[in-house]
């Protein structure tokens, strides 16, 4: 199998386990607190990032090394954010309905990367955000005048975890990355620790096979992410992973009952094409800037 079939199974894998993952946050956070759940599955990624970080050439000291300490430290406590309201999201919203809005995320993170990071968004990078931010409005369903209080947290996790993807961006300018995926387990790991023991609820025996699962599946979709961009450029990786969305669909309607209605999916739809879009052209863009150089 030559590297860019190696790759593309990595992705399926990574986002496979995504989708295996968000099922059992779902599952365990309607049963226990959603820190606590979080504290778990953050000790475990913590552990996982450590042991990536010392088998790798740098070593542990050296991944520890950071140009940016504070910022690095604030993507950590985002991620723990994040995931304490993504689960939130799956437990309220439902699953179904909050992939299909976390997936415009990446619209999100063009425009905020405009008052942020000090990027151009002109006419033509505008467009597919607006049209995106459309599929946001359909997916919220403007049909019906009452709004859902609920749907509050997907679009609050999408928000949080834009503001995480943004500083990822400008750590890389001067860290490695490998120093970046240690200081998003760690810090968020430490932070939580503090205050998930006041939401301890001892786990049922029953229940320890799907808290074991939901650490594995957050640890190794991590790992195969890695391995996927380390023979994948972002733009290959990008499109495959939108098939997150339809794993999490269909684990919500054939594990948790929950109905795709026809406003989800036509939202969905547009909010995944404007992303594509957007990645397909923030490639061709970094391509050009490469030969000018």
């Amino acid at each position: 199998m030559n590297n860019k079939a190696s790759g593309y199974v990595y992705v399926l894998l990574a986002v496979t386990l995504f989708a295996a993952r968000d099922g059992f946050s779902k599952l365990l956070g309607e049963k226990y607190p959603p820190v606590m759940v979080t504290m778990m599955r953050l000790w475990a990624f913590a552990l996982f990032v450590t042991v990536l970080a010392a088998s790798s050439p740098v070593g542990l000291r050296g991944a520890l090394f950071t140009q940016r300490p504070i910022l690095q430290t604030f993507r950590g406590f985002l991620l723990v954010s994040q995931i304490v309201v993504v689960i939130l999201a799956f437990t309220t919203a439902g699953l179904a309905m909050s992939q299909a809005i976390l997936g415009a995320t990446p619209l999100v993170v063009t425009i905020l990367s405009v008052p942020i990071l000090g990027e151009t968004v002109g006419r033509r990078r505008a467009i597919p955000v607006v049209i995106g931010l459309l599929g946001v409005l359909v997916l919220l369903n403007p049909v019906n005048a009452h709004f859902d209080m609920r749907l509050l947290f997907p679009i609050a996790a999408s928000l949080i975890y834009a503001m995480y993807s943004i500083a990822t961006r400008a750590v890389s300018r001067d860290d490695s990355a490998v120093t970046s995926v240690l200081y998003a387990g760690v810090p968020g790991a430490v932070a939580i620790t503090f205050v998930g023991p006041f939401y301890w609820t001892p786990i049922h025996m029953a229940d320890w096979p799907a808290m074991t699962a939901l650490c594995v599946c957050g640890a190794l979709s991590q790992y195969f992410l890695i391995k996927a961009y380390g023979l994948l450029s972002a733009v290959e990786v990008q499109p495959l992973t939108y098939v997150h969305l339809v794993l999490s669909g269909a684990v919500a309607t054939v594990f948790f009952g929950e109905t795709v209605t026809w406003n989800m999916l036509a939202g969905a739809v547009i909010v995944v094409g404007a992303g594509l879009f957007t990645v397909w052209r923030e490639y061709w863009l970094e391509v050009r800037r490469t030969k000018s150089i």
